[in-house]
């Protein structure tokens, strides 16, 4: 009597733990329903995967445009992040990588097994030293010694030469640029990359902006960007300009950069050459590979129609919210990108779409932007809470 009610019992708790199971899988069913539109299950079912790539380069570009639902809601307008991290090295780097090699191999500058230089403060010398890699080449990277330690680590790991040198200006012969320079001219058949002059830069990104043409159905109205080296900004705005110039493309400009009033008054200026003020080597900001205090010739070729002014506090306030509110994990100059979409939706009014782009992911930020020691030492240390954007000032 006992055993046959033990089993019952035992058949009535299995029971109960199925149909607990099946409840549960209903549930997540349902509320996977609710919080996901029909449309974006019905279209990742029906959609066309592309056949498989001959290499690792064929699966860069033709990233995802992704919205920014916090954003959008909080400002009226439609903000839209180009998802560049999704390259397969990692960042919109990728694009410029992969079209410098390819043009110096055709035009026989670089030949297989050959050396390719660059200096940089990381993501493009990472992208650089995938793309080497795939085509049978060597990569030398010189690079600032305060730049994230991960990014040397990560071009390490890649097979790249790699020297860390102290900050100085562009002029200093110990600069990356010149280093990598150096490097090039003393080596037989090696090409120095030259990303801040070499106009690849800017033609990689022509495809960058027709996609986002093809992406938002021409439905744009501006696009927000951050300069390095001036690349993307210059690509992307020949692109789409020349599809629609009454597309408004806005610089996005750190603090410590000359390009905001070079834009607004026509001239490379910062307040510490004001007076004499200048210093040598100055604290310009924490965020990396965004900002300038020289004119390229990849950004003297950019269409700008106008420039927002961003701040450190602004930037990694925006990281920490995007990450709270969008599950989006993203490095420095995307941030202060999407801090600059905020200023574009702002002034032009609810109902329109703004472009950015989503430069790199915040795995290569982890010792220096998302690192909780290294902000508190700036008094940085995200403070906002919520949905709110109270922390964007004005432009």
């Amino acid at each position: 009597m006992v055993d046959k009610e033990g089993q019952r019992a035992a058949g009535l708790a299995a029971a109960a733990a199925l149909a607990a199971a099946a409840s549960y899988a209903l549930y997540r069913v349902y509320t996977r329903q609710q919080l996901l539109p029909s449309s974006w299950s019905n279209s990742r079912q029906q959609q066309q995967l592309p056949p498989a790539v001959d290499s690792v380069l064929g699966a860069i570009g033709n990233t995802p445009l992704i919205r920014i639902a916090s954003l959008s809601e909080q400002t009226g307008c439609e903000i839209l992040g180009k998802a560049e991290f999704l390259n397969p090295g990692g960042s919109v780097k990728d694009r410029v990588a992969l079209r410098i090699v390819e043009e110096t191999l055709a035009s026989g500058q670089l030949q297989p097994g050959g050396l390719i230089t660059e200096g940089t403060a990381g993501s493009t010398g990472v992208s650089l030293a995938m793309v080497a890699a795939a085509v049978g080449c060597h990569c030398f990277i010189a690079m600032p010694d305060d730049a994230a330690v991960e990014k040397a680590q990560l071009l390490q790991a890649l097979g790249a030469e790699v020297v860390r040198l102290r900050p100085v200006s562009i002029t200093h012969p110990e600069h990356p640029v010149n280093v990598a320079r150096q490097r090039a001219a003393d080596t037989p058949g090696a090409v120095f990359a030259d990303q801040f002059e070499n106009l690849a830069n800017l033609r990689a990104h022509l495809d960058t902006g027709r996609e986002i043409w093809q992406q938002t159905c021409g439905k744009l109205h501006a696009f927000v960007s951050g300069a390095g080296t001036g690349g993307t900004i210059a690509g992307v705005s020949q692109g789409l300009k020349a599809l629609n110039p009454s597309i408004q493309v806005v610089l996005a400009d750190p603090q410590g950069s000359s390009l905001f009033n070079k834009v607004k008054r026509g001239v490379l200026y910062t307040w510490h050459e004001a007076e004499g003020k200048r210093l040598k080597n100055p604290f310009d900001t924490i965020t990396e590979g965004v900002g300038l205090n020289r004119l390229t010739a990849n950004f003297a070729a950019a269409a700008v129609d106008d420039a927002v002014r961003v701040s450190d506090r602004e930037a990694v306030e925006m990281a920490a919210y995007l990450l709270r509110n969008d599950g989006l994990f993203l490095g420095s100059s995307a941030a202060v990108n999407c801090v600059g979409a905020v200023k574009a939706a702002r002034a032009l009014g609810p109902g329109h779409t703004i472009v950015t782009v989503l430069c790199d992911g915040g795995a290569r930020h982890l010792s220096k932007f998302h690192s909780p020691q290294y902000l508190a030492q700036y008094d940085l240390t995200p403070v906002a809470e919520g949905r709110g954007l109270a922390f964007v000032g004005a432009a």
